[in-house]
């Protein structure tokens, strides 16, 4: 009977070798599987940042250029046009209005009253355009100044609360937010015709936090996603870029009568 059992015996070992053979050649081409699945998820990764830092390193490159462009144009302004206005008015003043008939006096005092709101005009464009203010006094100072010479009592009344415990470590990181903002509130002086806008910051949990709300015509999300892919969504685009940059977000939304644009900025990306 022992000499009967061999056989059974011996083609259960085999069984037993073959499913333990499977076994383990199942478990080596799920683990080469996972491997493999491993490496390429973590190359698509590598893939993906690349693209993102080369997206970046390309907006950064777009806004130091349009910054660089912004203070050229800035410094043309007030060194070459600006001083040709003075100029032109000294000229002006050099000639006797009281000599003049009354309809030549009022164009003399007609041409004078252009002339100034025209200095003004290419000083207040000079000083938007460059940052002096900003770098300087700091992020929260340039924006009490830059809202001041908008508000205009009785057609648009500008209210500014900031968050004064932020200080900025980054002079690029705040130049972005303050363009953000000056594009922000360009638009909804072009377009919405609001009579009350409010800027607040906040600063809590690591980030910053822009909110302005006005009582015009705004936009809403979809509309903002929209408009920053059309040629005329130029400033919007810019607005995108300078958020990316920053590694923040922006979101607009409509509630009621009120329109809020409301702006975050991560504290460890430098600002």
């Amino acid at each position: 009977m022992e000499i009967l059992n061999i056989p059974a015996i011996n083609i259960t070992v085999f069984v037993t070798v073959a499913i333990a053979a499977m076994l383990l050649l199942i478990i080596s081409f799920l683990i080469a599987f996972n491997t493999s699945q491993r490496k390429k998820f973590q190359y698509q990764q590598s893939l993906l940042h690349l693209k993102e830092e080369q997206q970046n390193e390309l907006i950064r490159a777009a806004v130091m250029s349009e910054e660089t462009e912004r203070h050229r144009i800035s410094d043309q302004l007030h060194g070459e046009v600006g001083a040709l206005l003075s100029a032109t008015r000294l000229y002006l003043y050099n000639l006797h209005a009281e000599k003049m008939g009354e309809n030549e006096n009022e164009i003399f005092q007609k041409s004078i009253e252009l002339l100034n709101e025209s200095i003004q005009k290419v000083r207040f464009i000079s000083h938007n355009l460059h940052s002096n203010v900003l770098k300087e006094f700091g992020l929260n100072e340039a924006i009490y100044s830059f809202t001041q010479k908008l508000n205009q009592p009785g057609k648009l009344d500008i209210t500014t609360q900031l968050d004064e415990s932020y200080e900025s470590r980054n002079p690029e990181g705040a130049i972005s937010i303050y363009r953000i903002l000056q594009e922000l509130c360009g638009n909804i002086i072009k377009h919405s015709a609001a009579t009350q806008l409010n800027i607040q910051s906040f600063v809590s949990g690591g980030r910053l936090r822009f909110v302005i709300k006005h009582n015009g015509e705004g936009l809403t999300q979809p509309e903002f996603e929209k408009l920053r892919y059309e040629k005329k969504g130029l400033g919007l685009k810019n607005i995108q870029n300078r958020i990316i940059l920053l590694k923040g977000s922006i979101l607009f939304e409509r509630i009621g009568d009120e329109n809020i644009i409301a702006f975050t900025i991560p504290l460890s990306s430098d600002v």
